[in-house]
Formats: C-alpha cells, structure tokens, sequence
C-alpha cells in the first residue's frame, strides 16, 4: 500500500472517529433535553436494523426491506423542532454515512467480500441457463451475496420474464442488489441482441458524426427509460473511448477521435440515463481506442506517449468526471508509457489508483472490465486476477472467468492480511453510496 493510500485512510478513520465523537455529544445533549422517551426510540430503532441485519442471513430476508423500513421510523432521523436552534441537524451526507455504517457493522466478511463481485446469474448457480427466478438463484444468492447480476442476451426471453427475472433475484437478495447490463445503442447491446429492444438506437460511431449531440441525449433518454421499465438501472455505457488510431478496436462504439467533442456525446447520453434513474458506468479507462487489438480476444498494447495520454484519452474522463461520473470501468488495455510494463490497466495501481483516484480526484466506484476476457484470462487464473484487481484499487469486479475462484483468493487475502478489511469497507462505502443514494429521500 503506497504512503499516499496509508495517508488517506488515517484522514479516513480520523474523520469517523471525530464524527462518531460528536454524535456521541449529540446524543448526551438531546437525552438532557428530552430524557428517556428519545432515547429508547433511538435505541429501539437502531436495535430493528442490527436485529434484522443479524437475522436476515437465516431468515432470508432482504436486508433493502428492512433499511427501508427503518427509514421510515422518526426516532433516527428528525430532531425535535425544539431544539433546533440549540442542536444543528446531521447532513444528508452524515445520515447517509451513518446508514452505510450500520450497515457494514453487521455484515459477515464472506458477504463483504462477494458485495464486490457483479457476475451472470450462472456464476453463482453453477447450472443451467438461469431464466426464471428458481430455487436454484435463490439458494445461490443465499450463499454468496454477491453486489449485482449482468444479464446477457441468454437469460432474456421477453420483456415480462426478464422483469420477473429481475424482481426475484433482488427479492431473495439479503443487500441492495445492482441489476446490470451493457446496453449502448447500435447491434452490441444485450437486449437489441434478444429482442426485447426492437428498434436499436444508433451507434456511438454514427451519432458521433451526426455533429448533433442530442441524439446521444435522446437515445440515452430512450435505452434509459426501457432499461428503468425492467428494473434494470445499471448500464455499462456510455463508452468514452477515443478511436485513435485507424482501425481501432473501439472504432463502431467510440463517438469519434475528437477530445473536444466525444465528452460531450457521452455526457449528453449519460444525462439521458441519470434522467431515467440508471446508473451510467463510463468505460472503458483509460481508453481502448488507441490500438487495433481487442482485449476480448487476446493481449492489447498502446503505444501513445504519456503525454498523448493524458493530453487525450484521459482527458476525455477527467470531462467525464467533472460531469458527475458515478462509475468508471478500467479496461484491460496495457499502457506501458504510463505503467513502465505491460500490465493490464485493470491491474494496475499506476493507473487505477495513482492516476484515476488520485490524479484526477475521481470519488466513485471503480469496477474492472469483465476479467472473463482473454486479455486478463490468458495470462492470469481468476483468483490473480481478482486480487490484483482489488490491489490495484478497483472496487469491484466484473465476471471473472471461475468466480467462486475469484471469490475465495480475495476471501484469502483478506483473512490472512494481505489486503486490510478497512481497503473492502472503503469500496463498500463507495457502492452503497450509489445504491442507497435515494433512500433518505425516500
């Protein structure tokens, strides 16, 4: 662990001991205001929430149903108004923070450690292709309470059963549950492959050259509100890659090879999802348009500059952040102007930590490219690669080629100290800052 990580996660724990110090204080000054009526409601309703959290791993109950119900309860939240000129309220970002913690306080490690995998229903099923909603994903989402399910085009009939499908799958779910898919416009998208999309949007190569970035908003708008309709509200897209180089392998997904002008197509469409209550996951840093190698298919390298870089492809994402990027995919490309070798980005901590969280101030949730590519599995069993990816800074991982492998080497390392449970708790934090957003609204 770099000196700079050391440091930021001191400042981290610093920060919640002086805020639980404080809450403390607030508490002993409302008790001395309002006795033991405010604090039996709170005692009693952070006892709920613990209680079901505790029991919910037996019982099968969705912890999401019992946050929500919490939620609801007066005692947690509201400060009587008579005391508000002498006590000022917590901040959303204080209660959100508080909620999150109570959280993580109850979770067994084995489920923090699956909470940072999203994988096909078949990961975790070990069986046929899932398409209903069975016993089989119930009882497999009972044992590895994994962050979310991709749905490809195979588990997708029609739109009805794929929104049963959904349903079900975030019914048996003991956490928030992010129910994703990679849905762009053009032929690649998952549900234009099954059907279900009748009519595909344009793809990002053809309404980059439109010269109209509303048509990135309106398709953006039009995939949104599908993909809302069936309880779909992750997509991994927009792609923000520049097409670099001739023939590059993004070339049919990229908005074009224009610094200038491809942020503002895949802002305009992430606009359009974020409008419609999908999480836009950006992809692919630091950019696979620079070579004509597809990392699905074996090793890809770029031969840019740093300078070219930074000045280019990574531009793009520092306009994609400072644009409210809730997520960003790092891809497996190899950038060794950068990195010094040819190891993938996704594995990097050079790229994912030093430049991506670091460099460009990047807050949100880190998630690998799909690690089943033979660009990682090729070169690395599932648990390296699971491992790195999680060393290198990444706060989750997307479908690695033997999951349970997966699963196990990162349980491992935890257990034995190779990575510190407060590196997990960190990423949890950031996953469900996403996944509980709207909760306290609510």
């Amino acid at each position: 662990m770099s000196d700079i990580e050391l440091e930021n996660q001191e400042e981290r724990k610093a920060y919640r001991r002086k805020r639980r110090i404080r809450n403390q204080i607030l508490a002993y000054m409302v008790t001395a205001c309002f006795g033991f009526a405010v604090i039996f409601g709170i005692v009693f309703g952070i006892g709920q929430i613990r209680k079901a959290a505790v029991a919910a791993p037996e019982t099968g109950q969705n912890l999401q149903s019992q946050v929500d119900e919490f939620l609801k309860t007066e005692s947690i939240i509201n400060i009587p108004n008579t005391v508000e000129d002498i006590l000022p309220e917590l901040s959303y970002e204080e209660r959100l923070d508080q909620l999150i913690d109570t959280v993580l306080e109850n979770m067994p490690l084995e489920d923090k450690v699956a909470g940072l995998f999203i994988v096909a229903p078949e990961a975790i099923t070990k069986g046929e292709t899932v398409v209903e909603a069975g016993e089989s994903l119930k009882n497999a989402l009972m044992d590895y309470a994994v962050g979310g399910l991709v749905y490809h085009e195979k588990n997708m009939r029609d739109s009805a059963q794929l929104e049963q499908l959904i349903k079900g799958a975030e019914s048996y779910s003991r956490y928030a549950l992010f129910s994703a898919v990679l849905e762009e416009g053009g032929k690649n998208g998952e549900l234009v492959k099954s059907g279900i999309i009748e009519t595909r949007e344009s793809s990002a190569t053809t309404i980059g050259k439109s010269g109209d970035t509303n048509k990135a908003y309106e398709a953006g708008q039009r995939i949104g509100q599908k993909l809302d309709s069936l309880g779909i509200h992750l997509d991994f897209a927009p792609c923000a890659d520049l097409a670099s180089v001739e023939n590059s392998a993004v070339a049919y997904n990229s908005y074009g090879s224009d610094v200038t002008q491809v942020p503002l197509y895949a802002q305009a469409m992430m606009k359009g999802l974020k409008e419609n209550s999908v999480i836009p996951c950006v992809t692919h840093f630091p950019g696979n348009g620079g070579t004509t190698q597809d990392t699905a298919t074996g090793m890809a390298t770029t031969d840019r500059t740093a300078e070219e870089l930074r000045m280019n492809e990574i531009a793009v994402f520092k306009e994609m952040i400072n644009a409210g990027a809730p997520m960003i995919m790092v891809g497996h490309i190899a950038a060794p102007s950068l990195t010094g070798d040819k190891t993938p980005c996704s594995l990097s901590s050079v790229m994912v930590t030093d430049i991506l969280r670091n460099e460009l101030g990047f807050q949100g949730v880190i998630i690998s490219d799909a690690l089943n590519k033979k660009a990682i599995s090729e070169y690395y069993d599932s648990g390296e690669a699971c491992v790195r990816a999680i060393k290198s800074g990444c706060d989750m991982l997307l479908e690695p080629e033997d999951f349970l492998k997966g699963y196990a080497a990162v349980l491992d390392a935890v257990v034995n100290g190779t990575i510190a449970e407060e590196r997990i708790n960190d990423s949890l934090r950031r996953i469900y800052r996403i996944k509980y957003a709207d909760k306290l609204e609510q």
